[in-house]
């Protein structure tokens, strides 16, 4: 039997077919959870400005499934790591939430608040501290930090109020908030209002008379305030930035959102908490947590909805809130 010769264009065409099927092969495997490209794969580790494998993978994965449902065109993404310290001391702030851009291979690690939750006094007390947190949890009104996957969404921009910047010279502030659109335990992020913001607020609040001001109200009164950075401790359960780190990932989301994953979830709480239960250590049971945190709260805990907002409604009926008292008028200084 005689093989009939194949023309030599056709070879090289198949070849460049073959080629081109493998180039294409290798490329997605790149982009799967278990290929973090090599530049990236750098900045994994458990040291300061790092982030732990667990949570890289995580986010990661979670990223490239919304961009596979074409629910995210971003080029970047997020991540953060509530287990790592807030507040290192002396100043310093700890560095847990982390800006990815695969597409121009840029990585960012920079501070962010977690939620303080409460202490309901005389009946549960599930508060966190300003360097470590130990309570988790998605119940309303626990200002807990709930793990798990979100994406951004809209932005709302609003007026606070006036603060003073020099003699005689005022400046008008106003704060953006990133709503976070969450799902499993924290598909309850929209109505618990959890989001993303800059880490300022208006204390000691007071009304001026300056009918002249835009924001004046009917009577010619502008709200006044001390204008307090709080990017070094807790926050309501929101994602607090720096001022100078919300002024670059707001824009970043502006009509174009994309995902965050927050570690740890309830399933890595109660894995940790099993753990020091039966006196595994975190490296011998291979899980995640961050040493110095996991060395001064002792165990971590989750409050699942279920059980802490009963608590809370009764606590709130039990103790009602004073009725809201007027703002008082301004003292000229």
């Amino acid at each position: 039997m005689r093989l009939r010769s194949v023309p030599l264009g056709v070879v090289t065409s198949l070849i460049l077919v073959v080629i081109a099927l493998t180039a294409s092969v290798r490329s997605f495997a790149a982009l799967q959870p278990s290929g973090v490209p090599a530049w990236l794969q750098a900045h994994v580790g458990e040291g300061e400005g790092q982030i732990a494998q667990v949570v890289l993978e995580r986010a990661r994965a979670l990223y490239l499934k919304k961009v596979g449902e074409g629910a995210v065109k971003n080029p970047c993404y997020f991540a953060m790591d509530a287990t790592r310290p807030g507040d290192l001391g002396n100043g310093e702030l700890g560095r847990r939430y982390y800006i990815i851009c695969e597409a121009n291979q840029s990585f960012r690690a920079v501070s962010a608040g977690h939620g303080g939750g409460r202490n309901l006094k005389g009946v549960v007390d599930f508060a966190n501290g300003r360097r470590c947190a130990k309570n988790f949890g998605n119940a309303m009104d626990s200002e807990l930090t709930a793990g798990g996957a979100y994406i951004t969404g809209e932005e709302k921009t609003s007026f606070k109020g006036y603060y003073r910047v020099g003699a005689k010279q005022d400046a008008v502030f106003q704060r953006t908030f990133v709503q976070f659109d969450g799902e499993g335990e924290a598909a309850n992020a929209r109505q618990r209002v959890i989001g993303g913001h800059a880490a300022q607020v208006l204390r000691g609040m007071c009304l001026r008379k300056s009918p002249d001001r835009s924001y004046a109200d009917h009577d010619g009164y502008v709200p006044f305030g001390k204008l307090v950075d709080y990017a070094g401790g807790r926050s309501n359960g929101c994602t607090s930035w720096s001022p100078a780190d919300a002024e670059r990932i707001v824009p970043m989301v502006k009509d174009n959102p994309t995902t965050l994953y927050i570690y740890p979830e309830s399933r890595d709480i109660a894995a940790i908490a099993q753990a020091a239960a039966t006196g595994r250590s975190r490296s011998a049971a291979e899980l995640y947590w961050n040493a110095s945190c996991l060395k001064e709260i002792g165990s971590p805990k989750f409050w699942p909805r279920k059980t802490l907002e009963p608590i809370i409604a009764q606590y709130k009926k039990d103790h009602p809130a004073p009725p809201p008292q007027p703002v008082p008028i301004c003292k000229e200084p």
